[in-house]
């Protein structure tokens, strides 16, 4: 996780929300090449857990730009001592953390407010022949979401999606 260091005074703050220096020192030598954003109206809308394949894999830097998330990255790399395992972090406008997801990795959240804005920058180009997801509520991936499932908002793709055991081996 990245946290940007923020300056404050009585007028509000001021934060260097990328600095490439910094970043490469933390994440190594990444290329953006496409910056997303996405508006979940209501508290508990769930979007994910998706990622790409290769040769579109694509690594996030994710941070939220107005409300608040749980954001969950789960490791797909079957070669991966944490293949299965995930990390989750409260990411908020207020609090201006940031996660930075590598390729390889599936990418979701839930919104823990309504009308969230949350920001990517990608390192790779959206590709729909390349996308794939992964079940949000499956069992072995032991995530602890805060929304029951029947509460959950989901797309109709995203409530289809297959679980960690049916999914073939994506990334190595």
């Amino acid at each position: 996780m990245l946290i940007p260091e923020r300056h404050e005074d009585d007028r509000g703050w001021f934060a260097e929300t990328f600095r490439l220096d910094r970043f490469e020192a933390e994440a190594g030598n990444v290329t953006f090449v496409q910056h997303s954003r996405s508006l979940s109206q209501q508290r508990g809308t769930v979007r994910g857990l998706h990622f790409q394949v290769e040769p579109a894999a694509q690594g996030k830097l994710v941070k939220v730009s107005r409300g608040r998330i749980f954001d969950v990255a789960v490791d797909l790399r079957s070669s991966s001592p944490t293949y299965g395992g995930h990390v989750a972090v409260d990411l908020s406008a207020d609090n201006g953390r940031q996660l930075w997801i590598p390729a390889g990795f599936a990418h979701g959240f839930c919104t823990l407010e309504d009308d969230c804005e949350v920001a990517y920058m990608l390192t790779d180009y959206y590709s729909v022949q390349h996308e794939r997801g992964l079940r949000w509520d499956d069992p072995a991936l032991a995530i602890r979401w805060p929304v029951d499932t029947d509460r959950a908002t989901l797309s109709a793709r995203d409530k289809q999606q297959p679980s960690l055991a049916q999914l073939r081996a994506v990334f190595t």
